[in-house]
């Protein structure tokens, strides 16, 4: 892939994560940072600059569709684009919008199209099966709470998230990368419920959030890591890349997964004390260890690779 087809499909996922125009400055500031974080790879384009031009329309979507040709690029444009759209879990009317009109205009047949929508309504669906929305879900008085499982049984739980977690960063298909956040979030409400506190989407979505975890941020970065690592997979039959260094991706989305189930664990346990300050602080406390701790797991990282698909995935989330 050379780097204008780089730019191209970076700059389209841009675009998805401003499609519906009410991005919080929080989440737009992320969205920057990884940006410049990403322009630190090897032969990566200057990503500052191209967020800089999609906020500032300096480059059209018409010139980035243009910039593939080729119609498995296509189809792996669009993908992306409508997994940044349902990061959160919803799709808005000007996402809608957006999307079919980026499907116009990388000219995907009805079929393509069709089927990149339902492996995306699939992971909404096993995001919806993580945490239910339901009335009573609202957290109680603020106490300190003792774990009806011991501490050695959540930190096992921990652990598996995030194994998987790093397992689909290994896998080239956009609903791998889709399926993670839904993990964070069954991880997380299956905390707080052993601490007697039932949470619904929201409150858990909000939680992820406080502690510096953006949702769409996190696809995006997954998404970008993805791309310049070579991790592309095949799309149409045409490799974009060999699979190479995959360590920078698994390690993050292992890291941040550990991170904050780590953090959940301590925030539900201390009666929910946190403000969003500590939250942050303590969450990036926990990264870093968390980052060193992916070179240990690597061989079970990849044995849990090489036996995932979809409907094991949604197996496990809808599973107890």
């Amino acid at each position: 892939m050379n780097p204008e087809q780089q730019r191209a499909f970076l700059a389209i996922a841009l675009f998805a994560a401003f499609a519906d125009g009410d991005k919080h400055d929080r989440e737009r500031d992320e969205i920057r940072r990884i940006a410049e974080s990403l322009a630190g790879e090897a032969g990566a384009p200057d990503l500052a600059r191209i967020y800089q031009d999609v906020l500032l329309k300096r480059f059209q979507l018409e010139a980035a569709a243009a910039a593939l040709t080729e119609s498995g690029e296509r189809q792996l444009a669009y993908e992306f684009a409508v997994g940044v759209c349902e990061a959160d879990g919803s799709l808005s009317v000007a996402e809608r919008h957006f999307l079919d009109e980026l499907k116009t205009l990388l000219k995907l047949d009805a079929s393509p199209a069709e089927r990149i929508e339902g492996e995306a309504d699939a992971i909404v669906e096993l995001s919806a099966a993580a945490a239910p929305d339901v009335a009573a879900a609202a957290p109680g008085p603020v106490v300190a709470a003792q774990a009806n499982v011991s501490e050695a049984e959540l930190d096992k739980s921990i652990l598996n998230y995030s194994l998987l977690n790093g397992a689909l960063e290994l896998l080239p298909q956009s609903w791998a990368s889709m399926a993670i956040i839904p993990l964070q979030i069954k991880m997380v409400y299956g905390i707080g419920r052993a601490h007697g506190v039932s949470l619904d989407q929201g409150h858990i979505k909000e939680f992820i959030a406080a502690a510096g975890v953006g949702l769409t941020s996190q696809y995006l970065e997954q998404f970008g890591r993805k791309l310049l690592g070579g991790l592309l997979g095949k799309a149409a039959g045409k490799s974009f890349g060999k699979v190479g260094s995959a360590a920078t991706g698994m390690a993050f989305s292992f890291a941040t997964t550990y991170a904050l189930g780590q953090l959940a664990k301590r925030y539900y346990a201390g009666g929910r004390r946190m403000d969003t300050a500590l939250l942050r602080e303590t969450f990036q406390n926990l990264l870093g260890p968390a980052k060193q701790m992916q070179t240990q797991y690597l061989p079970q990282i990849r044995q849990q690779a090489e036996t995932l698909d979809m409907g094991r995935v949604m197996a496990m989330v809808r599973g107890g």
